[in-house]
């Protein structure tokens, strides 16, 4: 009986390529591999041709599905190159790593202890180079023929460890590989291959330490069930900026070097090439070959057997990217990480959740995609209606799989949505956890908003939760969260409360029009609200200090847009409830303010009343805060005002005039906070405009003489078609 370790680095593509040419020269009877021993059962579904890389295994616990981990495999993965061989030789594969039932049920972290040495860093100072990544990337991942490493690397590993004991779950992991060896090696597998981290094959040489030594480490270690099943996965999520542990900086790039038959640097920045020119850049044939040139020239230079990733990347940033790193950036997006999305068989085993998604995905024609594109929804085709709704229940579930391109508010109770899709691989765990609300997409969504109507404690959070679930259309939520909306809304006294849950109501009653929801139970339960506030409106403004008066501000607009979407008569009863507080003087300087604006805007106060007000506001015997605040509520939203109401503009210009120096200071900082929200097109009109008042002259009108009228006619048909006349 013969066993032979096979060191490996995960996800190199010389080392994949040298356990590939290993286990096709040594034809093990079994095949051993690091990774979750639950897997045995799915292990055989990487022989299916549906089965591409980048996938990975996710182990769960079925009681706790926060308690999960995935081990990813890519093309160019050593494991990935042992799972098809022994598969396609017909001999077993076995995982052999410490069980995913013990690592999910300790409790604190993995208990893991950290190296004393970095391998590595201790081999590449070794053999003379300042970067470890370079040096196994020299003497391993480029290598493309020669001797086999193994023996090498098994040295080196012996030597740094001399002395090195395990402990934790370190010392955990590797007496359960020699479990799994020994039990192998009863079953009279004559030839056995092992694959797994270099730096565990000294745990695993001859003679091993007796089965007691191992059963006293494993002894009394906790378990809990553990599912585990095949996903998908992204170059991306291999990247070490994912924060995945055993992650590399260039997943794109080494699959490159594992995939690419011949003339790896010239086919590299080929490719480089085409990823610019996509992006309309202009990149010649030239380009291309002065880069593999000054590749070459490079890795020559610095003694190296291959131009590696850092002489490619020099040669682009030079001569492809004419030294922007802007467009550098790009290229390491898109080709030396990338963003390849794998794909696993249909009768992979899923989380009832997971495959309820899948099967809408198929039925909807929505691609599981890891760039992320826009797509744009009429909700008045029942298929993007279903889009829509789909990807509204799994937001309330925690999967952004979709997510709102523009702000939701404006989107919302419209019959066009756009949405930026993009998927990530870590969303699997989102839909196995989902699973505790339910079987289905719909149902676990359901189950969700029916713990929010039970459970919320403010009004705000179960019209919020009406809302979102009118946009899933939860049918079998919504009673009891209207339910919830009228009972707290009768019970809750806060006018404040009232005011900051109504906008969500009111945009809700509008779903009704294009989603096909019977929605008039909401307009009564928010015209009921609007009653509730307007007769407890008066007692809520009265005597703000300036803070308060600022917050109450934004509900009561917040209020004013919303009632434009409910019935004119609640809309008139809200209005004739500000028109009474609009000149009140117990009312603070702020809101008076604002109220006189709506008032104006909604035609309510004629403009010579509206003048008035502002004249006396804006009086000498008026405190200069006071004016200041009924200023900064009345042009609250726009200066357009100003622009065009030359009496109104009179009086403002005329009271800053009047503000003596020492009250200018104090009221400096509201004036800019007022002024500093109008568009720069407002404020230079504006100051145009107070020219004028001092010096009309300053106000230049051009009259009929002074038009060129064969310029003016030549944008008339222009101006013609921009209004479709």
């Amino acid at each position: 009986m013969t066993v032979h370790l096979l060191g490996i680095r995960h996800h190199g593509p010389g080392s994949a390529r040298a356990v590939a040419t290993a286990l096709a020269e040594l034809k093990p009877d079994v095949v051993l591999i690091e990774g979750p021993p639950e897997a045995d059962k799915v292990v055989e579904l990487a022989a299916s041709e549906e089965m591409v890389p980048p996938v990975a295994l996710l182990a769960y616990a079925v009681d706790d599905s926060t308690r999960a981990a995935f081990w990813p495999f890519a093309v160019f993965s050593p494991e990935w190159q042992a799972i098809e061989y022994a598969l396609a030789a017909g001999v077993p594969v076995r995982f052999c790593d410490l069980p995913a039932a013990h690592q999910f049920a300790s409790s604190g972290g993995d208990g893991r202890r950290g190296l004393s040495i970095d391998p590595l860093a201790t081999l590449a100072h070794a053999g003379g180079y300042d970067d470890p990544e370079r040096w196994w990337d020299d003497v391993i991942e480029s290598r493309r023929e020669g001797a086999e490493p193994f023996t090498v690397i098994a040295d080196a590993m012996r030597e740094l460890r001399h002395g090195e004991h395990a402990t934790g779950r370190e010392a955990q992991r590797e007496a359960y590989m020699r479990t799994v060896l020994r039990k192998a090696l009863r079953e009279g597998f004559e030839r056995i291959a092992l694959i797994c981290g270099a730096w565990h094959v000294p745990a695993l040489e001859a003679p091993l330490p007796p089965a007691t030594h191992d059963q006293r480490i494993l002894k009394g270690l906790p378990k809990r069930k553990v599912a585990c099943t095949w996903v998908p996965w992204t170059h991306g999520r291999l990247a070490a900026a994912s924060g995945y542990g055993a992650g590399i900086t260039s997943p794109g790039w080494y699959h490159h070097l594992f995939t690419a038959p011949d003339q790896i640097t010239t086919r590299w920045l080929s490719k480089v090439a085409q990823v610019l020119r996509e992006e309309d850049l202009p990149v010649s044939s030239a380009h291309v070959i002065e880069a593999v040139r000054l590749a070459d020239t490079l890795a020559a230079l610095r003694e190296r057997p291959l131009a590696g990733l850092s002489e490619v990347t020099e040669a682009t940033r030079a001569v492809l990217c004419g030294g922007n790193d802007v467009l550098l950036d790009l290229v390491t997006r898109e080709a030396v990480v990338g963003e390849l999305l794998g794909s696993v068989p249909g009768e992979t085993p899923q989380a009832p959740v997971a495959a309820d998604l899948a099967a809408q995905a198929r039925r909807l024609r929505m691609r599981r995609d890891a760039t992320e594109r826009v797509i744009e929804l009429d909700l008045r085709k029942p298929n993007d209606l279903e889009k829509s709704r789909l990807l509204h229940r799994l937001r309330l579930l925690g999967v952004h799989w979709g997510v709102p391109a523009a702000d939701e508010r404006r989107a919302q109770g419209t019959f066009r949505e756009i949405w930026r899709l993009a998927w990530d691989p870590g969303l699997e765990v989102e839909l196995v956890a989902a699973g505790a609300h339910g079987t289905t997409v719909l149902g676990a969504a359901t189950t969700v908003m029916l713990r929010v109507a039970d459970e919320s404690s403010t009004l705000a959070d179960v019209t919020a939760a009406l809302e979102k679930s009118l946009l899933a259309d939860l049918a079998d939520a919504l009673p009891d969260l209207l339910r919830g909306v009228d009972t707290r809304a009768a019970a809750d006294a806060d006018v404040g409360h009232l005011m900051a849950a109504l906008p969500a109501l009111a945009r809700s009653s509008r779903y009704g029009d294009v989603r096909g929801t019977d929605t008039a139970g909401l307009a009564a339960v928010a015209g009921r609200m609007v009653s509730r506030v307007c007769a407890g409106l008066g007692r809520t403004v009265h005597g703000l200090d300036p803070d308060a008066a600022a917050a109450v501000q934004d509900l009561i607009d917040g209020v004013q847009d919303a009632t434009a979407l409910l019935a004119e008569d609640v809309r008139a009863e809200w209005l004739a409830t500000l028109e009474g507080l609009s000149d009140r003087s117990s009312v603070p300087p702020l809101i008076r303010g604002r109220l006189t604006r709506l008032m104006l805007d909604t035609s309510r106060l004629p403009d010579h009343e509206v003048a008035l007000r502002l004249g006396r506001a804006l009086s000498p015997g008026t405190p200069t805060a006071d004016a200041a605040g009924y200023v900064e509520g009345f042009l609250a939203g726009g200066g357009l005002l100003l622009v065009h109401d030359e009496r109104l503009l009179a009086l403002v210009d005329a009271w800053l005039g009047a503000i003596p120096d020492d009250a200018f200071v104090e009221v400096l900082p509201l004036l800019r906070r007022t002024f500093g929200t109008f568009a720069s097109p407002e404020r230079r009109s504006i100051g145009t405009r107070a020219r004028a008042l001092g010096d009309p002259a300053a106000m230049v009108v051009a009259d009929d003489d002074d038009l060129d009228t064969e310029l003016a006619a030549s944008v008339l048909p222009v101006v013609a078609q921009l209004l479709g006349v």
